[in-house]
């Protein structure tokens, strides 16, 4: 795992978008096409932002995406559908784009998923962590062992919380409990890993990925395992790191 530590938000969704890009690009010409795995949430802001300038031949790209809520209704304001229609797939327009419907059978939306998944592996994932450290919905403890490609998860009342100070939900009363989330396993079967992780509520997050081991109890700590893995962090985010465990990581 290596930590890059930009002074702003805007530093580092310009530095995240450049290698995602170069990934691409590289995947693009190795391969004639290339396959993302896209992140939701306030903290992918200033990636987006970016990313979508990038200069790529979007046509060759196809991308998945990391999770859903259950029941939900790409009308939403919440809905990560919509979030990735809003933010990327109406902008770029990629080749393809495997969204997931929260209103379709999960059983279903997991087999096809799975089948896709298994043509062939995600060249760039793009991970955001969550303020209690999960990736995707792998709240903790996550299972390391997951079997599948994607699960029904319920939501840990932190993640809950998360979601109403991001503002997507004014109360717990609001929130979807489950979701459809890729597991923790699948991730890690991304050719390359970027975790974009700005802002100072995810300053603890970090903080705990990078000073543990990896542990179920801080599931981004998994993604020390990884050959190819990059943390953009700010100021913020990176607040709570001493000079020596940014120094381990650069």
């Amino acid at each position: 795992m290596k930590l890059v530590v930009s002074k702003t938000k805007e530093e580092l969704g310009k530095k995240a978008s450049a290698q995602a890009a170069a990934l691409i690009k590289r995947a693009i010409e190795e391969n004639g096409s290339a396959r993302i795995l896209l992140s939701t949430g306030a903290s992918q802001f200033p990636f987006f932002e970016e990313f979508v300038k990038e200069d790529i031949d979007w046509s060759r790209v196809e991308m998945f995406h990391l999770d859903e809520y259950v029941g939900i209704s790409e009308e939403h304001p919440a809905s990560f559908k919509r979030y990735l229609l809003d933010r990327f797939v109406d902008k770029v327009h990629p080749a393809k784009a495997h969204l997931i419907n929260g209103l379709e059978d999960p059983a279903k939306t997991i087999a096809d998923l799975t089948a896709l998944l298994e043509e062939k592996p995600v060249d760039v994932g793009l991970i955001g962590i969550g303020e209690n450290g999960h990736i995707a919905f792998n709240d903790p403890p996550a299972d390391f062992d997951a079997k599948e490609a994607y699960r029904v998860v319920t939501l840990d009342e932190r993640c809950l919380q998360q979601q109403i100070g991001e503002g997507w939900f004014k109360s717990v009363e609001e929130t979807y409990k489950q979701a459809i989330s890729m597991t923790a396993p699948q991730i890690m079967k991304c050719k390359a890993i970027i975790s974009v992780v700005p802002y100072k509520v995810k300053a603890e997050a970090i903080y705990n990925t990078l000073a543990n081991d990896v542990t179920p109890m801080v599931p981004a700590t998994l993604m020390k395992r990884h050959a190819d893995c990059t943390v953009y962090c700010d100021a913020d985010s990176a607040s709570l790191l001493t000079p020596e465990l940014i120094e381990k990581y650069k």
